[in-house]
C-alpha cells in the first residue's frame, strides 16, 4: 500500500528540486572585457546612451555656435560702425587756423573716421592744456588744435628765410592711446593721413604764392622746408599704452579671471558632494557656507593674481600711489565676485551638467565689449556699459595709465552684480531643494 506524501516530504521535494535548479543570476559585467560593438543587451543599451548623449551635446554646441559665438563675430562684423568724435580749436585766428578748420571740417567722415566739429577757442581760456584735460577726462575722443601765432610764425619764416622754423608746431594732434589701444592706432592713422593731404594744398598755394617773391631764391637756398612743408603737425599722445603686460590684465587676463572663478565653483561643488553637506546642512546653513566659501576663496585668489601681475612689474602708483596695488586687488576679488558667484548661482538649476553653457555665454557676452570701445560698435552692444569686463577693464586702466577717474561708478555696477547673485543664489538653491521635505516625509511613512 502506498503511503501518500505528507507535508514533510512535500516540502523535502520542493527544496530538492531548488537545490537542483537554482534561479540564474546574471554575471556581472568584467571591466575592461567588452567591445563598443558587442552584440550583448547590456552592450546594445550602452550604445544606445552613448549616442543619445552625444547627438544631444553637439546639437546643442551647434546651436551654441550661432545664438551664443555670433554675439562676438557681430562685435567685429563692422568697426568700427560708428564714428568717434574731436574737437578742432583754432587758437591760431589767423589763414593756417581757418584753412585747416575748414578742410578738416568738410571731410566726411564715412563710418571709419572721426566726426571732427569746429569748437570756438573762446571755449578754453586755459589754452591747449585745457584741451588736453577734455581729452584725458574723456569728454572729447580726439582734439586738434591749431597752435597760437602759426600763421604769423609763417609769415614771418617767409619774409626774412629763416632756417629755424619748425612747420610741425602749427598743429597738434590729441588722442589717449591708453583709453583704447585697439581704436587709437586706427584713427590715429586716418587723421594723419586727412591732414597730410591738407598739409599738400599748403605746399602747393605756398609754393604758388613764392613764386613770384622777390626773396624766392634766398627762400629756396636757405629755407626750402618752407616752401616744401609751410605747415606740418605733431602728434601728442597724452596716455600712451605704455606698458605691454597691461595687456594682460585689459584682455586676455579677464578671461582668465573668469576661469579661475569657474574652476572654485567647481571645486567648491566638488567639495560639498564629498563631505555630503548637500544632504545634512540645512537650508540656510548652505547657503551662507556657498556665499562664504566664494568670499573667502576669491579673496585669496584674488590676492595672488595682484601678486602676480606686481612680479611683472605692473606699475600701480601712476594715480593712486602706494594705495594703488590695493585697489587693484580689491577690483580682483569684486570682480571675481560678480564673475564667479553668478556661475555659483546657476550651477545650482543648471546643474554640472549643463553650467557649461552659461559659463560659454557669460565669457562671450564680456569679451564681445572688451577689444573695442562701446561707442564705435552696433548700438546693441550698449549692454557692455553694465558687464563686469567692461566695468574692470576701466578701473584697471585708471589705474595703470591715470586716464578717467570713473573708480566709484565702476566699483558701484560690480558690487551691484555680487548683490544680484547673493540673492539670486539663495532663491535657486531653495527652489531646487523644495521638494526634498516632502519626498523624505514620504519615504519614512512609507507610502
Amino acid at each position: 500500500m502506498s503511503e501518500k506524501p505528507g507535508p514533510h516530504n512535500s516540502e523535502s521535494s520542493s527544496e530538492h528540486t531548488a537545490h537542483e535548479h537554482p534561479p540564474e543570476i546574471p554575471a556581472p559585467i568584467q571591466p575592461f572585457s567588452k567591445h563598443f560593438f558587442d552584440r550583448s543587451p547590456a552592450g546594445g543599451v550602452a550604445r544606445a546612451i552613448y549616442f543619445k548623449t552625444m547627438f544631444g551635446g553637439v546639437t546643442a554646441l551647434c546651436v551654441v555656435i550661432f545664438a551664443i559665438f555670433s554675439i562676438y563675430w557681430g562685435s567685429t562684423w563692422k568697426i568700427p560702425d560708428h564714428t568717434l568724435p574731436g574737437w578742432i580749436v583754432d587758437f591760431d585766428g589767423g589763414f593756417i587756423g581757418q584753412g585747416v578748420s575748414q578742410a578738416l571740417a568738410a571731410i566726411d567722415p564715412g563710418s571709419l573716421g572721426i566726426y571732427w566739429e569746429v569748437v570756438p577757442a573762446s571755449q578754453f581760456p586755459g589754452g591747449i592744456a585745457q584741451l588736453e584735460d577734455a581729452v584725458t577726462g574723456e569728454a572729447v575722443w580726439y582734439g586738434l588744435a591749431i597752435n597760437v601765432g602759426s600763421s604769423a610764425n609763417l609769415t614771418a619764416a617767409i619774409a626774412s628765410a629763416t632756417t629755424s622754423y619748425n612747420s610741425s608746431t602749427a598743429v597738434t594732434f590729441l588722442g589717449s592711446e591708453a583709453r583704447n589701444e585697439n581704436m587709437y592706432p586706427i584713427h590715429r592713422t586716418i587723421a594723419m593721413a586727412q591732414l597730410e593731404g591738407i598739409m599738400q594744398q599748403f605746399a602747393l598755394q605756398m609754393a604758388h604764392n613764392v613764386s613770384s617773391a622777390s626773396n624766392v631764391v634766398t627762400l629756396l637756398s636757405n629755407a626750402p622746408q618752407i616752401v616744401t612743408r609751410p605747415v606740418g603737425y605733431t602728434v601728442n599722445n597724452l596716455r600712451p599704452f605704455d606698458v605691454p603686460v597691461a595687456s594682460a590684465v585689459t584682455f586676455v587676463g579677464l578671461i582668465y579671471l573668469l576661469i579661475l572663478s569657474f574652476f572654485t565653483v567647481m571645486v567648491s561643488s566638488g567639495a560639498r558632494a564629498a563631505s555630503g553637506v548637500e544632504r545634512t546642512l540645512t537650508l540656510g546653513s548652505l547657503i551662507r557656507l556657498r556665499i562664504a566659501t566664494s568670499f573667502v576663496a576669491y579673496f585669496v585668489l584674488a590676492l595672488f593674481y595682484t601678486l602676480l601681475s606686481r612680479a611683472f612689474q605692473l606699475p600701480f602708483d601712476r594715480r593712486f600711489g602706494p594705495g594703488g596695488i590695493v585697489l587693484f586687488w580689491m577690483l580682483n576679488w569684486i570682480g571675481m565676485l560678480a564673475c564667479g558667484l553668478a556661475l555659483e548661482a546657476m550651477i545650482t538649476i543648471l546643474t554640472i551638467r549643463f553650467v557649461p553653457f552659461f559659463l560659454i555665454l557669460w565669457i562671450i557676452s564680456n569679451v564681445s565689449i572688451s577689444i573695442f570701445p562701446l561707442q564705435v560698435l552696433p548700438r546693441i552692444y550698449r549692454y557692455g556699459y553694465a558687464f563686469p569686463f567692461y566695468n574692470i577693464q576701466r578701473v584697471v586702466r585708471t589705474i595703470v595709465f591715470s586716464t578717467k577717474n570713473d573708480v566709484g561708478l565702476n566699483f558701484g555696477i560690480l558690487i551691484a552684480w555680487v548683490a544680484i547673485s547673493c540673492i539670486t543664489l539663495p532663491l535657486f538653491q531653495w527652489f531646487v531643494r523644495r521638494p526634498a521635505p516632502s519626498a523624505e516625509r514620504t519615504a519614512v511613512s512609507g507610502v
